[in-house]
């Protein structure tokens, strides 16, 4: 038989498994809030220990508990959430009614009882340890929430700006390696001039070099945070010196620049912040979008579309069709940036939607800007190691096209003229012949000139 025990709230008593971290108040969110399925963001639990452990430690220098022991065990517990020992008791549904109430008080359940644990103490005794006059002391969902959302979103930014680093630096890579490899340039998808295949690497890494730089600046819009506060900005039931410090603790703890809101009522009720940081995601996304669909293009076929490059085979692609080999990892990456920016949408719309002095839908902020933190960093992963690392020429096939195609004949115009290139241009497509044979039958240009003047130089030279 399952031993419980019995803990009370504002609406009475409930049965409570003896041996678990958690209480009453997450029991009824449970209950409550069966929706997504999906568990409450794991850097989201670690800065919520990081934010519990400072103003543990605060109030410890404070002298608000005179019981040592007590004040060690919590922050032992505190601690230990924060390094993500403890995510496995965080239970509640990550999207939730109360402005991220749920999420606070499990985390204040778990802590209060690691806490009891380590003391030796039976689950469930609130009057040595209270999950809400203790670890939530001179604190607020209000101010708590947040707070841990800029530091879990600043964490996984970090690793976002690294990982789009790399993908600049496999485009760069490739810029180099496909120098020498002349193509057709194509305007609304019909041949328009010369180009060579690293000009066009260089725009993808150049593209990526400004996401790199834009979320690297991400960090200085979340690093202004609310904590302290407490309800509405007021700082309602904190001592002033408990205000003061807190963020200086946390910034200590968390080694992230962390500063207190001048106005703690602004950054209580105002979440633009968040819209600005995804509508930065979302221009990251396009990038990813537009260059996994070029990818997709220039390698399509390989027979019988553009095939001007191979991109890496990762798996067979059809269980009907032998042979098949489809561009799996562009297609991922794509589904990623059309699913950030519908988050974008959804970040937009609940940070608009928040009335006076608090924003109600705080969780469904959280869930939607971290799942796009993990989607793009991981993406922009995959897309560098398993897709553009291994980007291979048709050297031949691109070889092939340069002479057969008319927009070649945009090379000469330097030499001929608007005027005779386009009537090179159109006795070639009337006659089927290329532009070369045209050009040099008519005796306007000889072969080693028409070779110089498609050559890679040429063709990347600045200017006429």
């Amino acid at each position: 038989m399952v031993k419980t025990r019995i803990e009370k709230d504002l609406l009475g008593s409930k049965q409570i498994q003896a041996d678990v971290f958690w209480g009453i108040h997450t029991a009824r969110a449970v209950e409550n809030f069966p929706l997504s399925g999906q568990v409450v963001h794991p850097e989201l639990i670690k800065a919520f220990g990081e934010v519990k452990l400072a103003c543990a430690q605060v109030n410890k220098e404070l002298g608000f508990w005179k019981d040592k022991e007590k004040a060690t065990a919590i922050e032992q517990a505190c601690s230990e959430m924060a390094q993500g020992l403890l995510a496995e008791h965080i239970i509640v549904d990550a999207m939730q009614g109360g402005a991220g109430t749920s999420t606070n008080m499990n985390v204040n359940e778990v802590l209060a009882n690691r806490a009891l644990q380590i003391m030796g103490e039976y689950l469930g005794n609130y009057e040595r340890i209270s999950p809400l006059d203790d670890i939530n002391l001179h604190q607020s969902t209000n101010d708590g929430y947040p707070t841990a959302l800029k530091v879990a979103a600043i964490r996984i930014l970090r690793k976002l700006e690294q990982n789009i680093l790399g993908l600049q630096e496999a485009f760069q890579q490739k810029e180099k390696e496909l120098a020498h490899v002349v193509k057709i340039g194509r305007t609304q998808l019909q041949d328009a001039v010369l180009t060579t295949l690293g000009r066009e690497m260089s725009a993808y890494a150049e593209a990526f070099n400004r996401d790199r730089w834009r979320i690297y600046k991400c960090e200085e819009r979340l690093r202004v945070v609310n904590l302290g506060g407490t309800a509405i900005g007021t700082g309602l039931g904190a001592p002033k010196q408990f205000i003061f410090r807190v963020v200086d603790k946390l910034r200590e703890n968390t080694n992230i620049g962390l500063a207190r809101s001048e106005n703690l009522i602004d950054g209580t009720q105002n979440l633009d912040v968040f819209v600005e940081v995804s509508g930065i995601l979302k221009a990251c996304a396009t990038n990813l979008l537009k260059t996994s669909n070029d990818l997709r293009l220039m390698s399509s076929g390989p027979d019988a579309g553009l095939g001007e490059i191979y991109l890496p085979e990762m798996q067979a692609g059809s269980s009907i069709m032998p042979g098949k080999i489809n561009p799996v990892i562009p297609e991922a990456v794509a589904q990623v940036a059309i699913k950030t920016m519908g988050n974008d949408q959804v970040i937009a719309h609940a940070c608009s939607a928040g009335n006076l002095e608090l924003n109600q839908f705080m969780p469904l902020i959280a869930n939607a800007l971290l799942e796009s933190l993990d989607l793009l960093s991981n993406a922009s992963k995959i897309f560098a190691e398993k897709c553009v690392s291994g980007i291979r020429a048709n050297e031949e096939l691109c070889k092939r096209n340069v002479k057969n195609s008319t927009a070649a004949v945009t090379a000469l115009i330097p030499k001929l003229g608007y005027d005779k290139a386009s009537q090179v241009a159109e006795i070639a497509r009337k006659q089927k012949l290329s532009i070369r044979e045209v050009a040099i039958l008519h005796g306007l240009i000889t072969g080693e000139e028409f070779e110089e003047m498609i050559s890679p130089e040429a063709v990347c030279r600045l200017g006429s």
